[in-house]
C-alpha cells in the first residue's frame, strides 16, 4: 500500500512538472522574443550606436538624457542659414527657406514620435525584462529548490497568469506604437504636401529651361509657347476627353490656391483627367458643374 501511494504521488508530481515546464518554456519564449523586439525597436528609433550607449548610461545613472536635435532639424537649420547668405529674396534662397522650414517640422515630428514610442512601447517591454521576468526566474529557482506540492501549484498558477497578462499588456503597447507610427507618417506626408503647395507659389527660375526642350520637340506651328500655355491654362475652357476620365477618391482636404484649382474634401469622389501641356503633378478634377486643377498626391485613383 505504501508503495502504491508513493507511486501515485510521483505520478501527480510528474504531471505537474510537465505542466510547469510547459509554462516555463512559454515564459522563456516570451522573454527571448521580447528581448529581440526591444533591441530592434531601439535600433529603428536610434540607428546611431554611440547615441544609444549614451542614452543607456544616462538611464543607468538615473539622469535625464539631454535633448538631442534630430537630423531633419539640423538640415533645416543649415538650409535656412544658407538662405540668409545667398539672399532670401532670390529664387534659390526663398526656396531654401521653405524647404528648411519643412525639414525642421519633419525633424520635430520625428522627435515627438521617438518620445511617444519610448514611453508607450519600449518602456513597458524593458519593465517586463528587468522586472516581471526576473521575478518569474526567481520563482522558478525557488520551485526547483523546494518540495512542497501546494507551493509548486501556486507558483505554476502565478506563472500562467503572469505570462498571459504580459501578452495582453504588450499587445496594447504594440497598438500604441502603430498609432504613433501612423500619426508620425501622416504628419510627414501633410508637411510635404504643404511644402509642394508653397513651392508651387514661388518663382521658378528653371521653369523655362526645363520646358524648353519639350516645346522645341513639337512642330513649328506649335511654336515655343508651351510654358506660357501651361501657366495660362484657362480651366473653364478645358473639356473632358471622350475617353480617359477616371474616378478618384480624395485622401486629404485641399484648399484651392486660386480660381484655377478645385478645393477638395477628404473621402469625396471626383472625376479626373489630364490635358496636353499640363504638369504631371496635377490633374483636372470635376465635381458636378465645378472644375479645377487638383494635385495628384491628394488622390487615390480608382479603376
Amino acid at each position: 500500500f505504501h508503495f502504491d501511494k508513493e507511486k501515485l504521488g510521483q505520478a501527480e508530481k510528474t504531471e505537474l512538472d510537465a505542466h510547469f515546464e510547459n509554462l516555463m518554456s512559454r515564459a522563456d519564449c516570451t522573454k527571448n522574443w521580447t528581448e529581440k523586439i526591444y533591441r530592434q525597436t531601439e535600433i529603428l528609433l536610434q540607428p546611431n550606436p554611440s547615441a544609444r550607449i549614451e542614452e543607456f548610461l544616462y538611464e543607468k545613472l538615473d539622469r535625464k538624457a539631454p535633448s538631442r536635435i534630430t537630423n531633419g532639424e539640423l538640415l533645416g537649420q543649415y538650409m535656412q542659414d544658407a538662405a540668409k547668405e545667398f539672399g532670401p529674396g532670390t529664387p534659390y534662397g526663398s526656396t531654401l527657406i521653405e524647404v528648411g522650414e519643412c525639414e525642421r517640422r519633419l525633424g520635430a515630428a520625428e522627435r515627438e514620435f521617438l518620445q511617444t514610442s519610448a514611453i508607450s512601447f519600449l518602456t513597458p517591454l524593458r519593465n517586463f525584462l528587468e522586472g516581471d521576468w526576473r521575478t518569474i526566474s526567481a520563482e522558478h529557482e525557488l520551485r526547483v529548490a523546494q518540495t512542497e506540492f501546494d507551493r509548486q501549484a501556486e507558483v505554476t498558477r502565478l506563472l500562467l497568469e503572469g505570462i498571459s497578462s504580459t501578452h495582453v499588456n504588450h499587445l496594447r503597447c504594440l497598438h500604441e506604437f502603430v498609432e504613433a507610427q501612423a500619426a508620425y507618417y501622416k504628419r510627414c506626408h501633410h508637411h510635404m504636401q504643404e511644402l509642394q503647395k508653397e513651392l508651387g507659389r514661388l518663382p521658378n527660375a528653371f521653369a523655362l529651361n526645363s520646358t524648353h526642350p519639350v516645346a522645341t520637340a513639337g512642330s513649328a506651328s506649335e511654336g515655343v509657347s508651351s510654358p506660357v500655355e501651361t501657366d495660362t491654362l484657362k480651366i473653364e475652357e478645358v473639356q473632358a476627353p471622350a475617353t480617359g476620365t477616371r474616378k478618384a477618391k480624395v485622401l486629404y482636404d485641399y484648399d484651392a490656391a486660386d480660381s484655377s484649382e478645385l478645393s477638395l474634401l477628404a473621402d469625396e469622389l471626383i472625376t479626373v483627367y489630364t490635358v496636353p501641356g499640363m504638369d504631371s503633378d496635377w490633374l483636372v478634377g470635376e465635381r458636378g458643374n465645378q472644375k479645377g486643377k487638383v494635385p495628384v498626391t491628394y488622390l487615390e485613383l480608382l479603376s
